[in-house]
């Protein structure tokens, strides 16, 4: 009898369990699975691991669509920023991004650094540059003394691991849940499109 009452409490707790709810879930939107990473779910938040370059067009327009996503989903997003870069890009922006994070001003950076790019056409790769940067977003010298020496360089090639890892090939490529791999490249860099099909597979998790 105590055998099987155990066994009932053993079959009602792995029902009952977050990976047991998340193998069965259907994912919508446009999307690959990735069968080598683990889906991750405890039932509250999701994890969403936006992979961007500060030197890419797509990155700079998507930006705009990120607080409509968090809209969606109040409380319900961990999102987090992997900077890499591409060919003769430099690993600067993203180290300054990574520099910036630490101290709390990661979201100010990433701001700052596309508006310089993209708008003031400044040499973001420019240790200058960025230091004239972190000091408009209220980062001292030791921003500056760190950058230069290259605190950080170590962190993104890490990040530019973890893009290998995952099999990213081109920004922004978001992980949504540990294993679920989508970019702008099936929707023809349309970032609307993107954004709605982001949301699409947020909702398949988050119900």
């Amino acid at each position: 009898m105590f055998k099987k009452i155990f066994l009932v409490l053993t079959l009602l707790a792995a029902a009952l369990s977050p990976l047991s709810v998340n193998a069965e879930v259907f994912i919508k939107g446009v999307h690959t699975k990735l069968p080598l990473h683990q889906f991750k779910f405890d039932g509250k938040t999701v994890e969403v691991v936006e992979f961007l370059s500060f030197y890419c067009d797509g990155c700079y327009d998507f930006e705009r669509a990120i607080p409509v996503i968090k809209g969606n989903f109040p409380k319900k997003i961990k999102w987090k920023t992997i900077p890499i870069y591409w060919g003769k890009g430099s690993p600067k922006p993203g180290e300054a991004y990574l520099l910036a994070e630490d101290a709390g001003r990661g979201e100010k950076m990433k701001e700052a650094l596309f508006r310089a790019n993209f708008v003031e056409k400044k040499n973001i790769g420019d240790v200058r540059v960025l230091q004239e940067i972190g000091q408009k977003i209220g980062l001292g010298a030791d921003f500056s003394k760190r950058l230069r020496a290259g605190d950080k360089t170590k962190d993104v090639q890490k990040a530019l691991d973890m893009a290998g890892m995952y099999g990213v090939e081109e920004t922004p490529t978001l992980i949504i849940a540990g294993n679920i791999m989508t970019n702008l490249h099936p929707f023809g860099h349309n970032t609307d499109a993107f954004r709605e099909n982001v949301i699409a597979i947020l909702r398949s998790i988050v119900k």
